[in-house]
């Protein structure tokens, strides 16, 4: 299937599952994966919000795509931030980058300042949309196009399930997407700046995140069963 087959496909399902479970929201984390969505939902489904979640650790590249994708699509997306609360009780007691510490505790942070932020930002929804691919990691691959997600409780779409790495460069060149510039230096997954780093030629896409860890438990809790 060529890639104009494949954004066909993706338009069509987003155009059942706007119809089907609306009200819809996008979880944008404003990676390559989600800048294409960025571009279809933008261009095509001013009906489906559009949210992200501000760990209050994300590098300044990010903030800068976030304001680019504003005035590009004059699309307000909303941010959700962990509990200050939270955050100050886990420093306290762990220290501010106790996430180096165990998997536990790494955990517990992505627990604070994503899962917990999420759940509020799914309040209300019957669909939430997620720029996942299948080969992106041992964890993905028996994810499925739609399914429910029963720790949220509302159907989970991910248009971008079957498409390929070269697939999302393709569409981000061929349209002129804006990117994370943190891409052009060697950053193929980018989520907390404490927790990404640099890959080099022939390492996995997401050997750069929690790069201490094994491939086998490297989710922050967002799209485990």
């Amino acid at each position: 299937m060529n890639l104009s087959q494949k954004v066909k496909e993706v338009n069509a399902l987003l155009d059942a599952v706007n119809k089907d479970y609306a009200p819809v929201v996008f979880a944008n984390s404003f990676g390559a994966e989600d800048m294409v969505l960025t571009d279809l939902i933008g261009k095509n489904f001013p009906d489906i919000s559009m949210f992200t979640l501000d760990t209050a650790r994300l590098p300044e590249e990010t903030y800068s795509l976030m304001k680019e994708v504003e005035d590009r699509y004059n699309i307000n997306t909303k941010i959700y931030f962990p509990e200050s609360a939270a955050v100050e009780k886990y420093a306290a007691e762990n220290g501010a980058n106790g996430f180096y510490d165990s998997i536990a505790l790494r955990k517990a942070c992505c627990f604070m300042r994503k899962v917990e932020p999420l759940k509020r930002a799914l309040k209300g929804k019957r669909a939430w949309i997620t720029g996942l691919r299948r080969d992106q990691a041992p964890t993905r691959i028996n994810l499925e196009a739609s399914e429910f997600d029963a720790d949220n409780g509302l159907q989970k779409i991910s248009p971008l399930l079957n498409w390929s790495l070269p697939d999302i460069w393709t569409y981000i060149k061929d349209f002129n997407i804006p990117y994370n510039a943190l891409h052009d230096k060697n950053y193929s997954s980018i989520g907390c700046a404490p927790c990404t780093r640099a890959i080099t030629p022939g390492e996995d896409v997401r050997a750069g995140r929690w790069w201490w860890e094994d491939p086998e438990t490297k989710e922050c809790g967002l799209h485990l069963k």
